[in-house]
């Protein structure tokens, strides 16, 4: 009798457990993003990414909706290394798995790309720069440039890059450079070059800023160093150019830098 007992319980624990795994769903992008608006800790969060099944999407367009969602860099790793080892342990380098993974093909090395017709990720060509001061600069530049501006003179009425409304880009930056340290210039064009200038005063040597031609945009991280940015119909039809930190090397006297230029059509 006590026998039978021991057995039908013992049985009912294994259909219990039985019963408990199979109600156990698998983890996607969808259930990280409900736990990460539902307050838990970054650290809760990614210990049941780990311990649970699950199978994630992590396209370009998905980590922009995680991040968007608030969803950390260090969640998304522990995503891309369920992805990479699904049955295993956790990677203990969760950080060096996101920075490989989560690079869109084509995106290999630092710089600025944009989005062709097809999806593709395509790196932009840097041009040359000639940095002078205003009062060099006073018999090629017109519209009024006065002695102490900062010129950046770029050969070409044009850039060869044409980009149409909207236009997605992303930044591969050097490792610990901001966003916020590109900035994106309005050139002006003339008959065989275009420009951009720097206020009165001396700003490069400061703050090393266009601030005369600066375009305001915004950036979304959406990987370690990897930031998108999309120009839409805000932004003007014209000439315009993204300017790397350290570019602008000297206030006075002349000097060399290199610019991503496109022409922006509707």
């Amino acid at each position: 009798m006590h026998a039978t007992v021991r057995f039908l319980s013992l049985s009912a624990l294994l259909l219990l457990a039985s019963s408990f795994c199979h109600a156990q769903q698998a983890m996607d992008n969808d259930a990280v993003i409900k736990l990460a608006k539902s307050g838990l800790g970054e650290d809760l969060i990614v210990q049941t990414i780990n311990a649970s099944p699950g199978h994630y999407t992590t396209g370009t367009d998905d980590l922009i909706a995680l991040k968007t969602a608030g969803v950390t860099d260090k969640e998304i790793g522990a995503m891309l290394s369920k992805n990479a080892n699904p049955n295993g342990a956790p990677v203990a380098t969760v950080a060096v798995a996101a920075t490989g993974s989560a690079l869109p093909q084509g995106v290999d090395e630092i710089g600025v790309y944009y989005k062709d017709k097809t999806g593709a990720w395509v790196q932009c060509a840097p041009e040359i720069i000639n940095f002078k001061s205003g009062g060099a600069m006073k018999s090629i530049f017109t519209d009024g440039i006065v002695k102490g501006d900062q010129n950046g003179h770029i050969p070409g009425a044009s850039a060869k890059l044409t980009l149409t409304h909207p236009v997605t880009m992303l930044i591969y930056a050097p490792e610990g450079t901001a966003p916020n340290e590109y900035q994106l210039l309005k050139l002006r064009t003339n008959s065989d070059n275009r420009e951009f200038r720097s206020e009165t005063g001396g700003v490069f040597h400061k703050s090393t800023g266009a601030q005369r031609d600066s375009v305001a945009f915004t950036s979304t991280k959406i990987a370690p160093r990897l930031y998108q940015i999309v120009l839409g119909p805000e932004i003007a039809v014209g000439e315009y150019g993204i300017l790397p930190p350290g570019s602008i090397t000297s206030s006075n006297a002349a000097s060399a830098g290199k610019i991503y230029t496109f022409h922006l059509v509707e």
